[in-house]
């Protein structure tokens, strides 16, 4: 991995899901490059206060990560299931295009958002080899609140086979994701600085470290 792509559906997701691995790989002076799939807006309903605070939000983070590169598609939340999927294909892929790649972090298609399966099926059609050649290794990740929210029996769950030890980024991840104020809150809360960890150390305990972040291996090409 040396040029690296996070797409998020939301601002928030790229931080619970691989937000660990991110500050790792920067520290190994890897690129990373974060493309948002949604936006705040007034048309879909959101406040002039709260389209502010996000952007400053998503600024303060742009700076946590360093990244290379950041995209906002401008796509209105919760609603990616209801637009054409060709449009959401055209601009996920504009951008691949543009950075070159040669890995994807996208979110896990079992989740209990819709926003985060349509991302997810829009991303594979865009990554297809014959159309981003650069692209070599797929990966997904898990997000609290989400991947582990799921009600319907017949998805497949989130079963990882690929660990990533974050144990020196933990606090970094825990410390990126507090920035996000409105989506913030105190165990049992999901995103919490308790079920953080608490989710950290199950999948470290899973592979033998202290900390880790877990991942589901759709393409990995040596």
């Amino acid at each position: 991995m040396k040029n690296i792509v996070v797409i998020a559906p939301h601002p928030d997701d790229e931080t619970l899901g691989c937000g660990g691995t991110l500050f790792r790989l920067r520290a190994e002076g890897k690129r990373i490059h974060w493309i948002r799939v949604t936006q705040m807006s007034p048309r879909s309903g959101y406040s002039v206060s709260s389209i502010s605070r996000r952007e400053k939000e998503i600024k303060a983070i742009e700076k946590f990560y360093r990244f290379n590169s950041s995209w906002d598609l401008g796509f209105s939340p919760c609603s990616l299931d209801q637009i054409p999927k060709s449009d959401l294909i055209f601009k996920i892929k504009k951008v691949i295009n543009e950075i070159k790649p040669d890995t994807l972090f996208v979110p896990f298609p079992g989740d209990a958002h819709s926003d985060h399966r349509a991302a997810f099926d829009a991303v594979l059609t865009a990554a297809k080899w014959f159309r981003a050649p650069s692209v070599k290794n797929i990966y997904t990740y898990e997000t609290l609140s989400e991947t582990g929210f799921k009600l319907d029996p017949t998805q497949k769950s989130f079963v990882p086979n690929l660990y990533i030890n974050i144990t020196s980024f933990l606090q970094k991840k825990i410390n990126a994701m507090k920035t996000y104020q409105s989506e913030w809150g105190k165990h049992p809360f999901p995103r919490s600085a308790d079920t953080m960890k608490a989710l950290a150390l199950l999948r470290g305990s899973e592979c033998g470290v202290k900390a880790a972040e877990a991942f589901m291996i759709l393409r990995e090409t040596r």
